[in-house]
Order: C-alpha cells, then structure tokens, then sequence
C-alpha cells in the first residue's frame, strides 16, 4: 500500500497596523500596513496507520504558545510527535503571540488577536490537509543554489576544521532539496527546503511581509498556477512551501548589508531571491534525473529536553571529556543583532565595548562558577534567563527535539537557528546511527519552539553574534548530537522513547490578561 497525502492553505497575517514586528528587535519597527500576506501551507501524509502533518508557516518563528493551541484542536491522532510546525522565519510579521516576554518587547505585550489569527489559520491548514489525503506518489529530488546566500559570520565559520569547510567551499550550503506530492502524474503540493534567511526586508520597513520565501510561493502559486486565496472552497491546484533548514549564519543580502543585494531596494531583493528559490525548485520538478520514489512508510519520534542539564558525554564533545551545558544566557553580541541583516535597537557589539559586563564575566561570574565558566566562557554575560523566569516567563529552557522519517528521507527538527557546519555534524550523527547518507536527512529548523541559535564549538568561540545566541553554551551542539543520535537509533531499532516532560503550557496566564 502507497502513501495518501493532501494538502491545505490558510491566512495567517494577524495585525497589520500599530503591532511590533517580530524579528529585529527595533521599539519603532510598529506594523503600518501590508506588503504580502502570511499564509500557512500544510501537508498530511498517511501509510497505512502512521501519519504525520507538516505544516510551514509564514511566521518569524514558532512558539510553544502556538504549537499546543494547535495540538489541542487538531484531531486525536495528531500529536506532538507526528505533527511539525515550522517558520519560515520572516522578520517582518506581527509580533506578540508568544507566552515569553522576551519576544513580547516591542508589541505591548501579548497580542490576543494576532495569537488567534495565526493558530486559527494552522488549524485551518491542517485540517483541509487532512480531509484531502488521497493515494499519492512522493517524489524527492536534489540539486544546488548559488547567488541565494552568503555566509553572514564567516570569520566564525573560518574557526572550522578544514574537513567540515570542505563541505562548503563557498562557505554556504547551496543544497536545495524538493519532495513533490503527484496525483496521476501531476504536482499537487511541493515542499521546497534551502538555507537562507528570510531577510530581504529591512528593519526599516514596516510593512507585514513573508519576505523572500513567502514571495516564492506565492509566485509559484498565484502568478504560476493561478491559485485564487479567496475562494476558500475550491480545491487548490497546488500547495507550495519554501521551508528552512540550517540557516543559521546565511544571509539573502549578498553584499553583507541590509538591504544590500543583488539591487539597493529591499522589495527588489526580496523578488529575486524569491524567484531564484523558486527557479531552482522548478527546476528539481521538471528533471527526471536523480528523482527518487520514497518508499518505505512513515515514522517518528519525539523528546522534550531541558537544554540547561544535559550531560554530554565525550563522544560528542570532541575532547575526550564529558561537559554540561548551563541555564540559557545570551552573550553580549547577541543584543546587537546580525549586523549583515539589520542592527537591533541595542548598541551592544562585543566584550570591548562592554568592559563592565566583560570584566563582570571573565573576573567575577566565571571564577566562583567552573560549570559555568565550562559551558560559556568566552561569552560575555548579558541577561541570566534563568533568573529573569523566575520573576515572569522570559525565556523557554525545555525544548522540543523531533525526528521524522518519510520512506528514506529524515527530517531531523529543531527548534534553533542551525549553522551550516553544525547542520552538517547533525545530520552525520543521524546518518551514521541509521546507515544512510548524509544527503538522505535535513534539519529543519524554526520548528515547534524557539530557542535561538546554534553553533559549533569553534564557532562559539569567535562570539560573533550566532555564537553569542547559542544560549546554552559552548556544549550545545554536542548536547543536540547526543539526543539526535538517541532519537536515531530508537528509530532504526523500532523501539519508542520516553517523551520526557514539556515545557509548560502558559496560555492560563494569558488568558487572564486583558488584550492591550
């Protein structure tokens, strides 16, 4: 018995007017109107009594706040471990929707109304995905992209072993990779996944806008294929979504400043990369050569992690030694933002022009701390997350980390912002523990929670602004390879594995709250 597969799209803009835009961090970056409206793209698949439900979302990011609203509304046999939902990590939509004040800052405060919109849009989605699965064919096929991205933290990346940047001779990852939904020989749903980021648009824009991957698909669905969004009872010809993946340290402005290439306008920028995108997926969807048939059935695996307590043992740590990770702490630089893509408001840049948080680090925190100096150092400490919890939620600590296997393919999701070479060494711990290639899994990242970013250890230490966001410290990566390779092997085996305890369902503190 083959696969059923359907698909689904709904709206999912939420405000458009006076509501802070999630993504840079600027106060005066207030929503003023709209430039393309956010949509969220689902697909279901089912072999026999497995299922899973992917959905990608023309979102900033993903929170816990979302994903369990939807969970709880979809039907039983969705649960967290079969069903994904991802951002494509646009920095200009509405902010406020998340239950940690951290990504609150600039909106008032939780944004009931935008919170609505986007959960009642994916609920939407996944359900028409899941009234329409019929026998379908599922067809993946690679193939690369260049003049899409450029390595916005290369002297981090430089920090690399020269057999992982030998992966990456441009210092980027211009695999593209497109898994095609076919019905009677035709695409009716195509999922589309390139590193970049979703940053074509400026923090001087304040329009609502999908950016550069939400343009892709619309451009593919509505100038291509002639999709009408308004008719909401007409079954789409094609559902398409440009997903992320290890994005991490990749920027679409290719000339390292915001707004800054290919052209010196922003919604310029945004079309091209868009149509690049698209141009390459359309071309993996006409070629026969290389295409593969996924066979082989549906399966998936689920664990909740409190990234502030893992062990790594020294498999993972490349030193011989066991390490921890530590309580999430950004550094100094993080405050700053990535400067290719747009400065926050913060005037933060590194340790030397942080002397007192530097000398408070180095001199004081981490001498009466050796777990801490372990797990952190070099960063210079900015805000102890852990601390801020304590007083109101600020920032999520036990996350999510997800595995899903479609016939060959693997999906290994990940709620952080994964660099290129630290996507690498994660999907060669997946691989190696269930005999496949390399090419054969994907992260994808943005997906299900928010935790920032991740890094290599080399990385980490250059601090740049990636290295300053890998919040649990220089372990971090190692922690995620052991838990990758855990959820692996439990996969290849057949065997289950403890989910462990989520994360805290915060919407009855919310819902106390009255809208600002």
């Amino acid at each position: 018995m083959g696969y059923l597969a359907g698909r689904g799209i709904a709206d999912i803009t939420g405000e458009i007017a006076e509501c802070g835009l999630l993504g840079y961090g600027m106060p005066e970056q207030q929503a003023a109107g709209l430039h393309t409206r956010l949509r969220a793209r689902a697909f279901a698949l089912a072999d026999g009594d497995r299922r899973l439900l992917l959905v990608v979302c023309d979102l900033p990011l993903v929170f816990s706040s979302v994903t369990q609203a939807v969970l709880r509304r979809l039907p039983a046999t969705y649960t967290e471990a079969n069903v994904v939902i991802t951002a494509t990590h646009t920095h200009c939509g509405p902010g406020g929707y998340s239950h940690h004040a951290v990504y609150n800052s600039n909106t008032g405060g939780f944004r009931p109304q935008t919170f609505r919109a986007i959960v009642d849009g994916i609920v939407e989605a996944g359900r028409r995905a899941i009234a329409d699965l019929r026998p379908a064919t599922l067809r993946l096929n690679r193939g690369e992209l260049h003049g899409a991205s450029v390595n916005r933290a290369r002297r981090a990346f430089e920090r690399n072993p020269s057999a992982d940047k030998a992966a990456f001779p441009d210092a980027i990852d211009p695999a593209t990779t497109l898994l095609a939904i076919e019905r009677a020989g035709a695409p009716v749903g195509l999922i589309s996944w390139f590193a970049v980021h979703n940053t074509s648009m400026t923090n001087r824009n304040r329009l609502v806008s999908a950016d550069n991957k939400g343009y892709a698909a619309y451009h593919w669905e509505r100038e291509i294929s002639g999709i009408d969004y308004l008719d909401g009872d007409a079954e789409p010809p094609l559902v398409t979504a440009f997903a992320q993946t290890n994005a991490g340290d990749l920027s679409p402005n290719l000339n390292l400043r915001p707004g800054s290439g290919p052209t010196e306008d922003e919604f310029e920028n945004t079309r091209i990369i868009g149509t690049r995108q698209y141009e390459a997926a359309a071309k993996l969807l006409a070629a026969e050569e290389g295409a593969e048939i996924l066979e082989g059935g549906l399966d998936h695996r689920i664990v909740h992690v409190d990234m502030a307590a893992v062990r790594v043992g020294p498999r993972f740590t490349g030193d011989g030694l066991s390490h921890r990770t530590s309580h999430a702490v950004p550094g100094a630089t993080a405050f700053a933002g990535a400067l290719p893509d747009g400065p926050t408001g913060w005037r933060f840049v590194g340790a030397e022009q942080n002397p007192v948080l530097d000398a408070l680090s180095r001199h004081g925190i981490y001498r009466l701390s050796h777990r801490l100096s372990d797990s952190q150092a070099p960063k210079t400490l900015a805000a102890p997350i852990s601390l801020l919890n304590r007083v109101v939620p600020f920032g999520q600590e036990i996350l999510p980390l997800q595995l899903l296997r479609i016939g060959s393919l693997y999906l290994l999701c990940l709620p952080f912002e994964v660099t290129i070479v630290a996507g690498l060494r994660l999907r060669r711990t997946v691989a190696e523990s269930v005999g496949t290639d390399p090419d054969h899994v994907l992260i994808q990242g943005y997906a299900n929670a928010y935790g920032h970013c991740v890094t290599t250890p080399e990385e980490y230490d250059a601090q740049m602004y990636e290295g300053a966001s890998t919040l649990f410290g220089r372990w971090q990566l190692p922690a995620l390879q052991q838990h990758a390779a855990l959820l692996a092997t439990a996969m290849r085996d057949g065997r289950p594995v403890l989910p462990g305890r989520p994360a805290p369902d915060l919407a009855p503190r919310h819902r106390r709250q009255p809208p600002p």
